[in-house]
C-alpha cells in the first residue's frame, strides 16, 4: 500500500463509501482505485487527485496533503545514480535488494534520518 492509498482506504471508511459508488462518480473502474488503494497502480494523474479531493469535499489543507502524498506514492521507484559517488550507487542498490525485509522500525529510523 501507498501513503495515497492509505490515505484514500481511510478516507472511503470515514465517509462510510464504497469502492463501487466512489468509481461510479469519478468514471473509473472499481478495479482501478483498488489498485491505487494497494499500491499496484502507479500514483495517480493530478486530474483524479483533484476529482477525489471534490469527491470528498475536502479542505484546502486537506487537498495539499493528499496532492502530496500522491506524489510520493510512485510503487515502482527509479533511483538515478548517474555522477554521483560508488558510495552512493552502492547505497541505491543495497536498498533495492533489501527493503522488503527491512522491519517497521528500521524503516521509520531511515526516515528520520533522511528527513533530517
Amino acid at each position: 500500500m501507498t501513503p495515497f492509498g492509505q490515505r484514500l482506504r481511510s478516507l472511503r471508511a470515514e465517509r462510510k463509501r464504497t469502492l463501487k459508488d466512489m468509481a461510479a462518480a469519478l468514471k473509473v473502474s472499481s478495479a482501478y482505485l483498488s489498485a491505487l488503494e494497494h499500491g499496484h497502480r502507479g500514483k495517480p494523474s493530478s486530474g483524479l487527485v483533484q476529482q477525489i479531493a471534490a469527491y470528498f469535499n475536502l479542505a484546502w489543507d486537506d487537498v495539499d496533503e493528499l496532492k502530496r502524498l500522491a506524489q510520493i506514492s510512485d510503487p515502482r521507484v527509479t533511483i538515478d545514480t548517474s555522477g554521483l559517488s560508488p558510495a552512493a550507487t552502492e547505497l541505491a542498490n543495497r536498498l533495492a535488494e533489501t527493503i522488503g525485509a527491512l522491519d517497521e522500525a528500521t524503516i521509520a529510523a531511515l526516515r528520520k534520518k533522511l528527513e533530517g
